[in-house]
């Protein structure tokens, strides 16, 4: 009986997060373009809605819309964004529901004026703090757990901005990487473990901030520094000026940005992505040696560990799968009887590469376990031998509670079953996960990390699962 799932690698993924830009520059500059291509570099992190937020040292304006950066904004609604300081703001739901009021960046007027905020994570007491804000007669627009960081923000405005977000922050749990504009100045928040990435940029003209280094490329800026856990950093026409609200700091980086989420051209807390992908799939290989005729990747994210494996081994790595670029978030979904014909409208096995073979197969990670059997299955079809696979990532076994849409534990087959289990459901002849001391040597020695779905022990305390 063929799978009813159409192979589509994002089906048994974590769900991006969200990405956050901002720019401020001391000359007349088009900072809401600058803020579209930083966006357009980010667009990996979420695909649901973006917004740009322009400062012109009065006042405010703001454009949102749904979809993809190209979506949401024309040449026209660009044109109306005129000032010297942005921010931008795309997408993926991890709290609140998909419309369009939930969009952001979060315009708020309050006793200082104008200020805008882009929030990339998730707060774990939002529910309480919001409870509070309620009870005390606040009334909320959106769903989502940002609003309740900008009016901790607002009620605090009459101390001044600097004071009223060291306040604001003090109160919340979880994760967060901001962004915050006011009539005059470019503001940037990371949360005490540094779990979401925040980066610092410079151009001639000003700075940048932003979730990945990728995206200073796009506008031509150059990375200075990582944003440091626990850090506020403050841009205005004076320069930047860096404070810290929180003593008690470490980085614990969430692992997944450079097993998955991160694009590989982009540098995080001092780590390069793909050099970090590339040494996992070298340390698979010391893990799990396979005599094999061929490597393939699952593309995209699996590509630079299948290229490292093939490296230390010797095996040689090509193409197994190919992908149409062409197919868009809003594609149909196909019905039930299309379905059972196993349809391979996102990666089509390259029959010629992988007929008679023994295929090593690698992918950067399996959450619940469909698509991958859906893979196995369509490498066999195709003519493959042997099919191993191998995971450039320990097992996951826990949901995230800090900005990524995971499913509930129940879900994830690496929490239910023993990996002969999982080999079974899968399909392969053989599954290789990497062990966590394999995926910690890939990684910078001086740095921590967020590894809570794969033991279960977070940097920050969780919600009670109950039920997940």
């Amino acid at each position: 009986m063929r799978s009813n799932l159409i192979i589509d690698p994002s089906n048994d993924k974590f769900k991006d997060e969200c990405g956050v830009f901002g720019v401020y520059v001391n000359k007349p500059m088009d900072v809401a373009s600058m803020t579209y291509y930083g966006l357009y570099a980010l667009q990996h992190r979420g695909q649901e809605s973006a917004g740009i937020a322009v400062a012109n040292g009065e006042t405010i304006d703001i454009h949102k819309g749904m979809g993809l950066i190209t979506e949401a904004f024309s040449k026209e609604s660009l044109e109306k964004l005129k000032g010297n300081a942005a921010i931008g703001h795309v997408r993926y739901s991890t709290s609140g529901d998909t419309r369009i009021e939930n969009a952001q960046p979060l315009l708020s007027q309050t006793r200082l004026g104008s200020i805008a905020m882009a929030h990339n994570g998730t707060l774990v007491n939002a529910e309480v703090i919001r409870e509070l804000l309620e009870d005390g007669g606040h009334v909320f627009h959106t769903s989502i757990d940002s609003e309740v960081i900008a009016n901790l923000i607002a009620r605090a405005a009459k101390k001044g901005i600097e004071r009223a977000i060291f306040d604001a922050i003090q109160a919340v749990r979880g994760s967060f990487a901001m962004v915050i504009l006011t009539e005059d100045k470019l503001i940037g928040v990371r949360d005490p473990h540094g779990i979401r990435p925040l980066c610092l940029g410079k151009m001639e003209e000003g700075y940048v901030l932003s979730s990945e280094s990728c995206a200073l490329d796009a506008i031509g800026a150059e990375l200075v520094r990582d944003i440091d856990p626990g850090e506020i950093i403050v841009i205005d026409n004076n320069g930047v000026k860096s404070f810290k609200y929180s003593e008690n700091t470490q980085c614990q980086t969430c692992a997944f940005e450079y097993i998955y989420f991160a694009r590989p051209d982009s540098t995080i807390d001092g780590l390069d992505v793909h050099d970090s992908r590339v040494k996992a799939g070298e340390q698979l290989f010391r893990e799990h040696k396979i005599e094999a005729d061929l490597v393939v990747a699952v593309p995209d994210s699996g590509i630079p560990s299948a290229i490292g494996y093939s490296k230390a081994s010797g095996v040689p790595y090509d193409t197994g799968f190919v992908k149409n670029r062409y197919v868009g978030r809003t594609f149909i979904t196909p019905s039930q009887e299309i379905r059972e014909k196993a349809v391979a409208v996102k990666l089509n096995p390259l029959k010629a590469n992988v007929n008679g073979k023994r295929v090593i197969l690698i992918d950067d990670s399996i959450v619940r376990g469909t698509t991958s059997r859906h893979l196995v299955e369509s490498l066999r079809r195709a003519g493959a031998k042997e099919v191993h696979f191998l995971v450039a990532s320990p097992i996951v076994k826990f949901p995230c509670y800090f900005g990524i849409d995971t499913p509930y534990r129940s879900e994830l087959i690496g929490a239910k079953k023993s990996i002969e289990e999982i080999r079974e459901a899968i399909g392969s002849d053989s599954l290789g996960y990497l062990s966590m001391e394999g995926m910690y040597s890939c990684f910078k020695k001086d740095c921590g990390y967020c590894v809570g779905c794969f033991n279960g022990i977070y940097p920050v305390a969780t919600p009670i699962e109950g039920a997940k």
